[in-house]
């Protein structure tokens, strides 16, 4: 059962995680709704398409700042390790789903790994770790980074760690995933476009009968 401080912190961390600083700065500076322009999330690689590098940076920061302050937090406070998982998946909610922004936030890449970093530094080197291979396979910064979330729980798993470090792996690289899901089938669209254009045929002929 979770103690009252634990459920607390838990609320605290989804509130933190819904201040969106790339909504409100670009807001603030360019007079536009974010989500409406470039891939239409709050994340820091679309508010440096709209504001520049150095927007890219502050948002950057303070997403990754959100995650890192979290797991800080909930150490501080001296929750359980199930709570601190929980909380990590809390903040990543609120950045992913905020409540003010109807749900339409960013895809929570920064936000997990300033939790994950704080967390168990061993997690954030194996996915650093992954990352930079694919990324000099693959020549593309999205996909190498969800193959990288994706492989860490395995590693992490393989490598003999506790059930609580496999969770803390596992369930964000879940929400990452979950958030690039449109990410997912354009770039396996891409690399497959004969099979895309095969479903999206069957999907088309299966709309139309009665």
């Amino acid at each position: 059962m979770m103690t009252g401080k634990e459920l607390s912190w838990i609320l605290i961390s989804y509130s933190l995680g819904c201040f969106t600083i790339g909504y409100y700065l670009v807001r603030a500076r360019a007079g536009v709704d974010i989500r409406r322009q470039g891939s239409g999330n709050t994340g820091a690689r679309n508010v440096g398409r709209v504001l520049g590098l150095n927007a890219f940076l502050v948002t950057f920061l303070l997403d990754f700042g959100k995650g890192a302050l979290t797991v800080a937090g909930a150490r501080y406070f001296q929750l359980s390790g199930a709570a601190v998982v929980i909380s990590i998946l809390a903040v990543m909610a609120g950045h992913i789903w905020p409540i003010q922004l109807r749900f339409h936030g960013g895809k929570g890449i920064a936000t997990s790994l300033g939790a994950i970093l704080i967390y168990n530094p061993f997690i954030a080197a194996i996915l650093f770790g992954l990352f930079l291979p694919a990324f000099t396979w693959m020549r593309n910064f999205t996909l190498s980074g969800l193959v990288a979330f994706a492989l860490t729980p395995l590693v992490v798993f393989l490598w003999g760690s506790g059930n609580e470090a496999i969770a803390s792996a596992s369930l964000p690289a879940i929400l990452v995933l979950l958030s690039h899901r449109q990410n997912i089938r354009e770039e396996f669209a891409r690399f497959f476009p004969s099979r895309a254009i095969k479903t999206g045929m069957a999907q088309k002929h299966g709309g139309n009968e009665p």
